[in-house]
C-alpha cells in the first residue's frame, strides 16, 4: 500500500502487534516458510513467506503493517501475480476498513470489508481463515465470511 492511498493518520508501525502477528500466522498456518522484518533495527512491515499460493502461484507473501493506532495492512502477493489487501486506515476511496479483490488490489476498487474486529489476534486470525478457506476452494470467498473469525 502506497502512501498515496492513505489520506490522514496511520501512525507508528506498532512492533508488539507484528510479532503477534507473526507467533499467530507461525501456530496457525502450516504454509508459512519464514518470516522477517523490513529492517532489523527499525521495522515497518512484517513479511511472511509461504510456500504455496492460489491457483498456479507456487509461493506467496504476505506484508503485514500495524501502527499504534490500530490501522492496519494486510497484503498478499504471489508467483502468479495476484494481489489482494485487507486495510483499515483512513482514506478517500472506501470505509476506513476495507479489501481490494484479486488479482491487483487496485485502489478503485475497494469494499468494505467483512472484518468488523479491530483487536490484533481476532483481525490476524479472520486473514488466515479467509486466506486458507479462499485456498481451499474459492479465492472469491476471501471477503464473503460474516464477521470473522
Amino acid at each position: 500500500m502506497s502512501d498515496h492511498d492513505r489520506a490522514g493518520t496511520f501512525g507508528q508501525i506498532y512492533l508488539p502487534a507484528l510479532q503477534r502477528i507473526r507467533d499467530l500466522w507461525l501456530e496457525l498456518e502450516p504454509f508459512v516458510e519464514a518470516t522477517s522484518y523490513d529492517d532489523v533495527v527499525a521495522p515497518t512491515e512484517l513479511q511472511i513467506s509461504l510456500s504455496d499460493g492460489f491457483g498456479d502461484a507456487d509461493a506467496a507473501r504476505i506484508d503485514i503493517q500495524w501502527s499504534e493506532l490500530g490501522m492496519y495492512s494486510f497484503h498478499y502477493v504471489d508467483t502468479a501475480d495476484v494481489n489482494w489487501r485487507f486495510d483499515r486506515h483512513p482514506n478517500t476511496h472506501s470505509p476506513e476498513a476495507h479489501f481490494h479483490p484479486p488479482p491487483d488490489a487496485a485502489t478503485e476498487t475497494a469494499e468494505p470489508s467483512c472484518i468488523d474486529v479491530n483487536e490484533v489476534s481476532l483481525v490476524t486470525r479472520a486473514v488466515q481463515a479467509m486466506w486458507r478457506a479462499a485456498y481451499e476452494d474459492d479465492v472469491d470467498q476471501l471477503n464473503s465470511a460474516a464477521n470473522p473469525p
